[in-house]
């Protein structure tokens, strides 16, 4: 069932280049719908067991693959937040096969990642995903989109490279038989051989955790996509890079990320604390929406890089859950956009004409700025709670993000939502149809998993401590 869930999505975006325009919405509906149908399958039945089987026999490359515990709550929230944005640009892009058939295509890349057992097949679908994401800023992106696009590209596969010979490096010197990483942990790299390899996978997940200072590519990537947001969704839910250090970075480099640790976390906190700072000062939503997941990311990283079970868990949580209020707040954006025309945050009085609008988008701030019984505060409190423990002063700094984070957030949807609408302005209209559905279940799941964490607790705490065990001692 696990290769069906993988590739499902594909398949989908194949029939959707082959149907007739008129049915190409009900089509990636339909496959994003029975993908989501199809973890949640893999839910009830606790996951799946490794897949493994030659792939480039010659190159030691194999097929390997497993879905349980933090991958598991992952992809389900990439599959959720897919069919979410499948329903809402099957309503708001002119034309949108083209858009859902990347859409489809991107999905099965990111399953991938977080499926793949194998570090060349992990590189292959971290690269992968790629492609989808540059086309669509590519077709659908605004003006300024190439050098957008150009930054982007370049980041990501300067990035990618340093990873894959990170990766070579390990099997070289390690002996491994294959890149399955059950061979690569059987046959490890320790020493300062260990060192540099975690350097160029560390620049890798930089890129697409992102964190500062290898983070310029983001702001400019979600202000030129298309207005809609829903590339942005996509985008959002690529920052695999907290992911990719969680499984990778702590099993394959566990010497190096624990003589690091101090530097590492003090990056992470200043990447949580520089970003909300920066998205205060930011004018346009998607600049800001860009910086305050920046933020977000911050975060992610501090908890997995203080190799601590409480802050691991509150990182893993964390960066599964962002993807439901972020991604439905860069829809939320989408939708402010078509009523106003503008993406300013200085549109002003939108409340007053359009209360459901501002109300969920109100309260899906609320789940971004970690206020509690919303989801984001379980990740963010456990993170501070468990880096508190190993570097008390960089979680309090960390800790004064919260505040920045209220600033930037309150700010912006006051002058948005709340001051007073410019004189002969055009009206605007409130929610309608599909948009309740595309905002109010995002929110829904966010207060759902703020009250009641034991379904994703299940899942990700066990594979935490699984992680933390192949360190051993001396965390």
């Amino acid at each position: 069932m696990i290769h069906w869930f993988i590739f499902l999505p594909l398949l989908g975006a194949l029939l959707v280049f082959l149907a007739p325009r008129q049915w190409r919405e009900e089509v990636a509906g339909t496959a994003a719908g029975l993908t989501l149908g199809l973890g949640l399958l893999l839910w009830r039945s606790g996951g799946t067991e490794l897949f493994r089987t030659n792939w480039i026999e010659p190159l030691g490359i194999t097929y390997s693959v497993q879905l349980g515990g933090v991958s598991l709550t992952l992809a389900l929230v990439t599959a959720f937040m897919t069919f979410m944005a499948a329903i809402y640009a099957a309503k708001r892009v002119p034309n949108p096969g083209p858009m859902l058939a990347l859409m489809l295509v991107m999905e099965t890349f990111l399953l991938g990642i977080f499926s793949a057992r194998d570090a060349i097949l992990f590189y292959v679908f971290f690269e992968g995903a790629l492609i989808p994401a540059l086309l669509m800023l590519a077709i659908y992106g605004n003006e300024s989109r190439m050098k957008a696009l150009v930054k982007f590209a370049a980041y990501t596969l300067f990035g990618g490279l340093l990873m894959l010979v990170s990766f070579i490096g390990y099997k070289a010197i390690g002996g491994s038989p294959t890149f399955a990483l059950n061979d690569l942990l059987a046959n490890r790299v320790t020493g300062s051989a260990q060192t540099w390899l975690f350097l160029g996978f560390l620049a890798a997940m930089a890129v697409k955790l992102p964190l500062f200072p290898l983070h310029a590519w983001l702001p400019d990537f979600h202000e030129q996509n298309d207005e809609s947001g829903i590339p942005d969704v996509m985008g959002t839910l690529y920052k695999v890079g907290g992911y990719g250090l969680f499984l990778y970075g702590i099993t394959l480099f566990p010497d190096a990320m624990r003589d690091l640790r101090p530097v590492l976390m003090g990056l992470g906190a200043f990447t949580a604390l520089y970003a909300a700072w920066v998205a205060f000062q930011q004018s346009n939503w998607k600049r800001l929406m860009a910086y305050a997941g920046l933020s977000h990311m911050g975060f992610v990283a501090l908890g997995v890089f203080s190799l601590q079970e409480t802050a691991v868990i509150g990182a893993m949580y964390l960066l599964a859950f962002q993807n439901l209020y972020t991604g439905a707040l860069f829809m939320a954006v989408g939708m402010l956009q078509e009523r106003t025309g503008s993406l300013s945050t200085r549109v002003g009085g939108v409340m007053t004409q359009a209360g459901a609008l501002g109300g969920l988008t109100m309260a899906l701030w609320f789940a971004s700025i970690a206020v509690p019984g919303l989801a984001g505060f379980i990740g963010e409190f456990s993170v501070l709670l468990g880096a508190y423990q190993v570097q008390p002063w960089i979680a309090f700094v960390a800790g004064l993000t919260v505040i920045a984070a209220a600033a930037y957030a309150l700010t912006a949807f006051q002058t948005t939502f709340w001051q007073a609408r410019p004189l002969g302005s055009v009206p605007v209209a409130d929610l309608r149809g599909v948009e309740w559905l595309v905002l109010g279940l995002p929110l829904a799941l966010a207060i759902l998993f703020g009250v009641y964490t034991a379904p994703a607790l299940n899942l990700i705490q066990p594979a935490v401590k699984a992680i933390l065990a192949t360190l051993g001692g001396g965390q």
